[in-house]
């Protein structure tokens, strides 16, 4: 990585007139809160089969044998794939450019192990979802398995036996140190070495809508058809040609309304390449939709990580050097499209945040254990990180005998030394370190807190007050994946097109799943051809009907999606005032759109209305003959860009039950120029109730025999908006001097910022009993623990 920082490159291409900036309804609701809107689930196709997965019930187990015919028996429409029927499929494989990485390719139906519960060892397909149900309960009680011993903890994980894929020879799959600068002169300065541990909690996505396909092979036309709850409806396509061997111009993948992503239906899943190969061999249509109960035994999980951190510390509270240790746990598999390094490699690279260290010796480590597969959920490594730093900043505070914010404020890097490029290669932008925990403190009335804490106190009440502030990396292009240690090219565009009657139809390669991207690409369209957001309609999510690009994940469709329809915008609009430059026999350069009209300069009575432009520029061979096509495409690959911020949380501890009440959450949010501000606040609400889940409840417990503990919302709890205080969200905006019209991403701020400052928060109330926060979730017996002085890792 190179030590260049590159000179501002500002696009101003994004207007901001009338409707970037304004808090804009958002135009898509109403099919949602009416109903209307159409899920993987509601598509009915004549002759629909319907499939039914039959999944191991061990963790690790050899398959002995399949007797198709027993489910077969059930009924005469039923027909049964098993592992050995999909030999002419491609196992999935990752697509990280790291040669040291040990691969695990995976079949999309098992063929000689089960490597965790859920694992997928046959599909059964009948003509009814009773009758296919009914088959595969047969054939389940009917399956031979020879048992293994299961692995399920990195530590086991790194013996050599049991071997989870024997072809290895080890479960420990990646294992890498990269030295940033000199850590060992940094500690032998050190006045004090402060160190931490850390479990991160493994949890993961509840979208409303579990994940589902239907596939529809129509052979006389040669035709696949693949409607699927995808993230990434292009990327998906690429996959199944690849896997089945079809040509992508035959291959038609449709992400309907999508009910939450969250990065969990980002990867390829086995299931979105097995269901359209049954569609392929039966030739009829085939849908699969996932139960909650399958969902939280076989979708990816995420976030587990056990972290060890050294700090070389001044006592003065400036931190010199960490020495950190980062182990991911994988699961069964290293999964399809960023590998079991999605965690740890992450968490490595974001590390530092927005703090100068001087050196910095980065360990990164994968093991497979027998769980579900990890991948991709929302601040993805990052939450990690930042939960692990943000804890280690506030234990140096306590060790040093110096208030949190102010040790904060002691390393933070100042917003003259953007931008700046971080210990571990990853080049700052812009940002408000200081002003968002300035803000922070202000909002939640620090000061007046302390006073009421050390009143409490003394009557055997404990209240707390956490700290955490982010830098969250966006605009997830080439040059942002490489930063993040996971290098991925990119390729995205938007088209934007005036039809005759001056209306706008977008089509994006970014594709929506609650983010309101129909209302935020009509904005930036809107203010750059001077019309109104409900002149124009944008479509995404078909791959038939948009240009090609990698979808929606890492905070990146404002900063690519924005930007390529702004680009293309700004090329449609050069077009229309060539257009009525001929109609008025007028220099373009004389020209302006606003309101509908396309107006002189200065002499605003001179002007042609909008419609009237795009008719001639369809209709009239004067004005065609400049070629005024009145659509244009346009790509983007945008440079990495960084939003930051400062979450700040209030609790009560009952040091009875352990249980802990929220009081009030403050968030400060800083990405950018906000093309939406109500859309902001929102995503920011529901990232830090994410958060909050992981901090408090959530966690995906196994037995010791690898058999999952948290197969229904009854175990695996989520928090409910009575579990949550009003969240309290401010902005700051520090434009980009990178990125188009100085937008940077957002949305995973809060689930990367709230676990630290819940942990912190939990230890500050609890400080009279020295307690010490080294996992999470932070539930009622853990709390106790603390209490009592027994706290541990698992």
């Amino acid at each position: 990585m190179t030590n260049t920082i590159k000179e501002p490159t500002q696009d101003l291409s994004i207007r901001r007139e009338k409707w970037v900036g304004r808090r804009t309804q958002r135009v898509e609701d109403k099919r949602f809160i009416t109903g209307t809107a159409k899920y993987v689930a509601d598509i009915r196709i004549p002759g629909m089969l319907y499939a039914i997965y039959v999944r191991s019930p061990h963790a690790h187990a050899r398959i002995v044998k399949v007797d198709k015919s027993v489910a077969e028996s059930v009924h005469s429409s039923v027909r049964v794939f098993a592992g050995e029927d999909f030999s002419d499929v491609e196992p999935l494989i990752d697509h990280v450019a790291l040669d040291n990485l040990l691969r695990t390719p995976q079949a999309v139906v098992s063929i000689d192990k089960a490597r965790f519960v859920g694992d997928a060892v046959a599909i059964v397909v009948a003509e009814s979802e009773l009758i296919a149900s009914d088959a595969a309960a047969a054939l389940a009680d009917a399956i031979e398995y020879d048992v293994l011993d299961s692995v399920m903890s990195v530590a086991g994980a790194e013996q050599t036996s049991p071997n989870i894929h024997d072809a290895l020879g080890t479960n420990e799959i990646y294992r890498q140190t990269e030295r940033h600068g000199d850590t060992d002169d940094a500690f032998a300065r050190a006045d004090r070495v402060v160190s931490s541990t850390l479990h991160h909690n493994r949890y993961g996505a509840a979208p409303m809508e579990t994940r589902g396909v239907l596939a529809n092979f129509e052979k006389s036309e040669n035709q696949m058809t693949v409607w699927s709850s995808t993230q990434m409806p292009h990327f998906l396509r690429s996959v199944i040609a690849g896997q089945l061997g079809l040509s992508e111009n035959r291959i038609r993948v449709i992400a309907p309304a999508v009910g939450g992503g969250f990065g969990q239906k980002m990867a390829t899943s086995p299931e979105e390449v097995a269901i359209p190969y049954v569609a392929y061999r039966l030739g009829k249509p085939v849908r699969w939709i996932e139960d909650r109960r399958e969902h939280l035994i076989a979708a990816t999980q995420a976030k587990e990580q056990f972290i060890k951190l050294d700090a070389a510390v001044t006592k003065e509270g400036k931190i010199l050097a960490v020495r950190g240790e980062f182990v991911g746990d994988g699961g069964g598999y290293s999964f399809n499209t960023e590998s079991a390094l999605i965690e740890p490699a992450l968490a490595g690279k974001a590390f530092p945040g927005p703090y100068r260290l001087e050196a910095f010796d980065e360990t990164v480590a994968a093991s497979l254990t027998n769980k579900t597969p990890v991948a991709a959920y929302r601040g993805v490594g990052w939450t990690a990180a930042n939960t692990s730093r943000e804890i280690l900043v506030d234990d140096i505070a306590r060790e040093l005998g110096i208030d949190p914010v102010e040790i904060r404020k002691i390393n933070m890097l100042h917003g003259e030394e953007l931008p700046y490029r971080s210990i571990t290669g990853q080049l700052y932008d812009s940002g408000s370190y200081h002003e968002s925990l300035a803000m922070a403190v202000e909002k939640i009335g620090y000061e007046s807190f302390r006073e009421r804490q050390a009143a409490l106190r003394k009557e055997g009440r404990y209240i707390g007050l956490g700290i955490s502030t982010y830098v969250e990396q966006t605009a997830w292009g080439s040059e942002s994946s490489a930063q993040a240690g996971t290098p991925l090219p990119s390729h995205d565009n938007a088209t934007v097109t005036m039809d005759p009657s001056g209306t706008v139809l977008i089509a994006v390669s970014t594709s929506c799943h609650g983010q309101g991207h129909e209302t935020s690409y009509a904005q930036i369209a809107a203010d750059g051809l001077g019309i109104d957001v409900a002149d124009i309609k944008v479509i995404d999510g078909d791959t038939d009907a948009t240009p090609y690009g990698l979808g929606t994940y890492a905070s990146r469709s404002a900063v690519i999606g924005g930007a390529t329809v702004a680009r293309a915008s700004a090329d449609v609009r050069a077009q229309i005032l060539r257009a009525a430059a001929n109609m008025l026999e007028v220099n373009p350069d004389h020209l302006t759109i606003a309101d509908h009209k396309v107006q002189v300069i200065g002499s605003p009575s001179v002007s042609l209305s909008l419609a009237d432009v795009a008719y001639a520029a369809h209709w009239d061979d004067a004005v065609r003959a400049e070629n005024p096509m009145l659509t244009s495409t346009k790509f983007y690959d945008p440079p990495a860009t960084y939003a930051n911020g400062c979450v700040a949380v209030e609790l009560e501890i009952d040091a009875c039950t352990g249980q802990i009440s929220l009081d009030r959450i403050v968030a400060i949010e800083d990405c950018g120029m906000q093309i939406n501000p109500m859309i902001v606040e929102a995503q920011v609400h529901g990232a830090v109730t994410q958060g909050v889940g992981g901090a408090l409840y959530e966690h995906f417990k196994y037995a010791p025999d690898g058999k999952p503990m948290t197969t229904s919302y009854l175990e695996y709890q989520i928090p409910s908006a009575a579990d949550m205080p009003p969240i309290e969200v401010y902005s700051i905006e520090t434009p980009s001097p990178f990125s188009v019209g100085g937008i940077k991403g957002m949305g995973e701020g809060g689930q990367i910022a709230a676990p630290g400052a819940v942990a912190n928060a939990v230890a500050d109330a609890l400080a009279p009993f020295g307690a010490k926060v080294s996992k999470l979730p932070l539930d009622p017996d853990y709390v106790l623990s603390l209490i009592h002085g027994v706290d541990g890792w698992d």
